[in-house]
């Protein structure tokens, strides 16, 4: 069985997610994806006025209808702060293979992480860009380098064209009163109308 995770705040969840999601099922052939929004991150202030419960309704309203998504709300259901090698603990299974997804940024960073030689014994680490940084394209290398030698692990790519939106530009423009609509699924779009969401954003 190959399982793949797909975790952040999705504060909101957008269109780039749901692509990055899409890819990473069809060019790592996972058999199941566990979309799993953050409880208490141990990194980020979370912003704007959605509820636990809004950020998991709002991922299933998102990836509801396609194949092998489940939606968990295992992370929101710990108590205290919430790290990715607890995850891969709970949904390790040694007959089978965890990919876990990250951006660019989580890529830089994940030997700063909690326990990273145990993530890395867990998981097979991949990675997919959502921003056109050249200058980025160095580091990115040299930490792949640096993983493969200390963890024994390759940090594998998908490949797929960039969306650059973020959901703090999401909250940003429904606090202005812009639409949203092309930047998250319509059913999100509604949601988020209809609950009154990030307005004070």
């Amino acid at each position: 069985m190959r399982v793949g995770i797909y975790g952040g705040t999705f504060s909101p969840v957008h269109n780039g997610h749901v692509a990055a999601a899409r890819a990473f099922m069809e060019q790592m052939w996972l058999d199941i994806l566990y979309i799993i929004p953050t409880g208490v991150t141990p990194h980020k202030t979370m912003k704007g006025d959605a509820t636990a419960a809004d950020r998991l309704e709002m991922c299933r309203l998102a990836f509801e209808g396609m194949e092998g998504v489940i939606v968990s709300d295992l992370e929101m259901r710990r108590e205290g702060k919430s790290y990715t090698v607890d995850t891969l603990r709970e949904l390790y299974d040694p007959d089978g293979r965890l990919f876990l997804l990250m951006g660019t940024d989580m890529l830089l960073t994940l030997d700063k992480w909690r326990e990273p030689e145990e993530i890395f014994r867990l998981c097979y680490p991949v990675y997919i860009r959502r921003e056109e940084d050249g200058a980025l394209d160095a580091a990115i290398v040299e930490k792949i380098k640096t993983y493969q030698e200390k963890y024994g692990k390759v940090v594998r790519r998908i490949v797929a064209p960039a969306i650059e939106i973020s959901s703090t530009d999401v909250r940003a423009a429904v606090a202005e009163g812009f639409p949203i609509e092309g930047a998250v699924p319509s059913s999100v779009a509604a949601y988020i109308r209809d609950r009154g969401l990030y307005r004070n954003a």
